[in-house]
């Protein structure tokens, strides 16, 4: 083996090192403190400022008792209704998505809210598998290092709920004109219902399409159990 190669292997098992060290730290880091902003709100930012479009970022943080019952319990509904349950990673609806992609033109997810958090704290939207490999990384981590209801607070503040809208209290401010802690189950499951594609829908001007996943979440809340959280 010659020197340049072993040099190089050296060098990528020292970044190895330092990227463990630093992943595994900032994810416990995070369990305590919450984070300051993410890549896509960044990321977007950065479109906006390119399009020649005013930058536009609200994010109001709440602890998960300023956040309604009702908003979590639509959220379980809509994105993962075995989220208490597994550890990150819902292996059955995983495969009724692949079962349904085979059959259908639209393509379906199964990401659940553990692995939506991941992405949303630590990466960068795309569909590359480097990506998606580092998404099953921190999504690991995250379950590991936090409880559920860490979670699930720093999910309901961090992901994008409209144009330059961050987080359950900035959404429930600009569609409902009130505080999380007051949304309704209509209104939590409205939210709940444009999450997919926050930028192409809207949660007060609900679509014949929103409308109809918005009764479903609502018919569908009286059948999960209230989280234990």
């Amino acid at each position: 083996m010659s020197k340049y190669i072993r040099n190089f292997i050296s060098w990528l098992f020292g970044m190895l090192i330092v990227f463990l060290i630093s992943s595994i730290g900032i994810t416990v880091l995070y369990r305590f403190v919450n984070p300051p902003v993410s890549p896509l709100m960044i990321i977007r930012m950065i479109e906006q400022k390119s399009d020649g479009k005013e930058m536009k970022l609200v994010h109001d943080w709440r602890s998960i008792d300023q956040i309604s019952s009702s908003m979590i319990l639509a959220v379980i509904t809509a994105e993962d209704q075995n989220f208490e349950d597994h550890y990150g990673f819902d292996l059955k609806a995983i495969e009724k998505a692949m079962q349904h992609n085979k059959r259908g033109k639209r393509i379906k997810g199964a990401s659940t809210i553990s692995q939506q958090t991941a992405k949303n704290v630590f990466l960068w939207p795309s569909r590359s598998w480097i990506r998606k490999g580092l998404e099953v990384y921190f999504t690991f981590l995250i379950e590991i290092f936090w409880s559920k209801e860490r979670i699930m607070e720093v999910y309901l503040n961090i992901i994008e709920m409209g144009p330059g809208i961050y987080g359950i209290e900035a959404a429930s401010n600009y569609y409902f004109k009130k505080p999380a802690i007051k949304l309704s189950n209509q209104q939590a499951a409205t939210i709940a219902a444009i999450l997919p594609n926050p930028i192409r829908w809207s949660a007060s001007k609900p679509s014949p399409y929103i409308i109809k996943k918005r009764n479903w979440i609502v018919r569908h809340m009286r059948y999960i159990d209230r989280p234990n959280l």
